[in-house]
């Protein structure tokens, strides 16, 4: 076996479910007040938990001890347990490459393999994440030619944003990449009508210039966000109409959007074979202009 050495902070998070999911896995069982509760702490994550229980009991109207015996029911010791919890989530989604060095790992075998295997684990638990119900739900706004599309990420995430408009482009009309600068955004923002989507691509260390679109999109063109993001959930979620969580922790210094990027060939995939007589007319002019622009002696 050989050993390579990395030093990794979130190792023990890597099993664990967020507060979020806690909350909305046992919605089934809660009393109305309790819902009324997990309401305004899924309204305002993970904000809403911080608070001092008694402000928290002021704002919901559901007393202190209400509040503690909900948090048991969650699984926490009391309600500075569900606290840290929270405060080591919040910690999570803006850790660096850096802050996930901190020890040692042993390699199975080659590191390719290992890191393989690890990737391969990943994309395994989106596959179980994603509804098929909600893939079809983002595959029918995407396919919608009455919609434009709408696609940007972040600073580094903006890969896999552009990964999907590049290939939705070759297969239908009205797709757009959105420069991540503001001062370009009222172009894109001015041609959004209610019906239209935004996908944006979001993973933590998450940008704010981002959520700010996603917000004007939604509240000021009326527009159908998408978000696809990690389970510490972008900001810009609170705005979006589907939300595709996707796991990144690779337990490597880096982590990794192989899970991002087989969601999205997987959607491009669905779109282009919908309607394959249809789109595949669309993929053979274009490629037709390709290759005659090549000819000319123009690469593209």
């Amino acid at each position: 076996m050989t050993r390579f050495f990395y030093q990794l902070t979130l190792r023990d998070m890597v099993a664990h479910s967020t507060i979020r999911d806690l909350i909305t896995g046992t919605s089934e069982a809660l009393t109305g007040a309790e819902r009324k509760l997990s309401t305004t702490l899924l309204s305002d994550y993970p904000f809403a938990g911080l608070e001092p229980i008694q402000v928290l009991a002021e704002r919901t109207g559901i007393s202190s001890p209400s509040i503690s015996r909900f948090v048991s029911k969650l699984g926490f010791q009391g309600y500075q347990d569900f606290q840290r919890r929270l405060i080591q989530e919040l910690k999570a989604s803006q850790r660096s490459p850096i802050e996930l060095m901190v020890v040692e790992r042993e390699v199975d075998g080659s590191f390719l393999g290992d890191f393989t295997r690890r990737a391969n684990a990943l994309i395994d638990e989106m596959a179980q994440s994603i509804t098929d119900a909600q893939f079809e739900r983002v595959c029918d706004l995407l396919s919608d030619p009455g919609r434009r599309i709408f696609v940007m990420g972040g600073r580094v995430s903006d890969l896999v944003a552009q990964h999907l408009s590049r290939h939705l482009k070759r297969l239908r009309d009205d797709v757009f990449h959105i420069d991540p600068d503001p001062e370009t955004w009222p172009d894109s923002l001015l041609k959004m009508r209610g019906k239209d989507v935004l996908f944006v691509v979001d993973f933590r260390r998450y940008q704010r210039t981002v959520t700010d679109l996603a917000k004007l999109a939604a509240t000021e063109r009326k527009a159908n966000v998408v978000v696809l993001t990690d389970k510490w959930l972008s900001p810009a979620v609170t705005h979006a109409r589907e939300t595709l969580a996707v796991p990144v922790e690779s337990g490597t210094v880096w982590d990794s959007y192989a899970a991002g990027f087989t969601l999205m060939e997987a959607i491009m995939t669905r779109v282009a074979e919908t309607d394959w007589t249809k789109h595949s007319k669309r993929v053979s002019a274009w490629d037709a202009l390709t290759e005659g622009r090549q000819e000319l002696g123009h690469d593209t």
